[in-house]
């Protein structure tokens, strides 16, 4: 009898820990490929990581810092999208992906950054770069001097493609998710071009004229709902990457897999990061803030200045909180004393939910109000006592 309690007592406890390793399975096992990361692209918050600062080759997702650079000098006005780009010799001398430029072709911006965000030209990469820098090697030193400013302390590039076998040129999941997100909420308007699935180009060169077809290398444009493209990258060093944007319910995503073992996992893990961030997410954004009144201002002629918001709150939750408790409150000063310079603090605009604040908005003076002088003073009564 106590042999067969004894037996059933392991078999108790065998059950308990096979469930309690179940419920202890760690996030890492989502996904197979060594590196992930998934990021909320409007407020930059990570919702999922596996070994993200891990430092990696890119391949070509190298590129989504060079179309960076590309929308940079176009909202600049520096470049626009008609200006046509001449191949070098160089340029269409790169092998690996490539649109098969030729020497002295002529391809407008636009037609080349389709070339770079739908088919991964290597040979339209290098073509832009000389056009905006005059060699590819002053354009990647502009390109490490971005990805500095974005905080991307993991990641140094030495081509503007990512064809380079060189140890020297690398990055991490973090940073891909980092530089991914300045493309997309800085230049939305390259979603445009990275959810093409295919469109035609025309090569025009001293043999003729060439129809050629680009067809997206990220294919979950057309396997996964909501996917607008972004980047995917292969080399033998880096295998495969991908870097995934996708958006539902006003919940905009972004996917990073390094280093897959092949181009099916790679797109797998992305789906599997998309899937469990969709899941698990919630935006909320405050469209119509309380109305913000005027500032008397103490010392200036100008006796009072109004007050904007500096932008709009984005709040995403992962806890299936009820939104509808968030509160706002508005923390202005009524009076300050001159000066006041426009663009500068005036107060937050805090926002709680559940008694713990969950994130603010600084409010700004939208015009100067310097102190004004006793003889200006002076003049201001004058003027005041003569008017009346």
């Amino acid at each position: 009898m106590l042999k067969k309690l004894w037996l059933i007592f392991v078999l108790v406890v065998t059950m308990l820990g096979s469930c309690l390793q179940v419920w202890a399975e760690p996030a890492e096992e989502l996904i197979v490929s060594p590196h992930g990361v998934l990021m909320e692209a409007t407020t930059g918050k990570i919702l999922f990581e596996k070994d993200k600062d891990t430092k990696v080759s890119p391949a070509s997702i190298t590129k989504i810092m060079t179309l960076i650079l590309i929308f940079d000098e176009l909202e600049k006005g520096s470049i626009q999208l008609t200006d046509e780009v001449v191949t070098s010799a160089f340029a269409k001398s790169m092998g690996g992906s490539q649109v098969f430029l030729e020497e002295g072709e002529k391809q407008t911006v636009e037609t080349m950054i389709k070339c770079i965000v739908i088919a991964s030209g290597n040979d339209a990469s290098v073509a832009m770069a000389e056009h905006i820098y005059g060699t590819e090697q002053d354009f990647v030193g502009r390109m490490n001097e971005r990805a500095a400013g974005l905080g991307m302390s993991g990641t140094h590039f030495v081509d503007c493609c990512g064809l380079t076998d060189s140890v020297d040129h690398y990055t991490t999941a973090y940073d891909v998710a980092l530089m991914s997100r300045e493309l997309i909420v800085k230049y939305p308007q390259v979603l445009d071009y990275s959810s093409v699935w295919m469109e035609d180009i025309t090569h025009v060169t001293q043999k003729g004229s060439k129809v050629f077809g680009l067809t997206n290398t990220n294919k979950l444009v057309r396997n996964y709902e909501g996917c607008l493209g972004l980047k995917t990258g292969s080399t033998s060093i880096a295998k495969y990457c991908v870097s995934a944007v996708a958006t539902r319910n006003q919940v905009t995503l972004i996917s990073v897999i390094m280093t897959a073992p092949d181009y099916k996992v790679r797109f797998a893990d992305a789906a599997s990061l998309l899937n469990k961030g969709f899941g698990m997410c919630q935006v909320y954004t405050d469209e119509n803030p309380p109305k913000l009144p005027m500032i008397r201002v103490k010392g200036a002629l100008k006796k009072e200045t109004a007050c904007v918001y500096d932008g709009v709150f984005h709040y995403v939750d992962t806890t299936q909180a009820d939104l509808g408790q968030i509160q706002a409150a508005l923390q202005v000063e009524e009076e300050v004393k001159a000066p006041v310079s426009k663009d500068d603090v005036a107060g937050h605009l805090v926002y709680t939910l559940d008694g713990e604040e969950i994130g603010r908005v600084e409010v700004r003076y939208a015009t100067d109000c310097p102190r004004a002088t006793y003889i200006e003073f002076l003049e201001d009564t004058a003027n005041h006592l003569w008017l009346t």
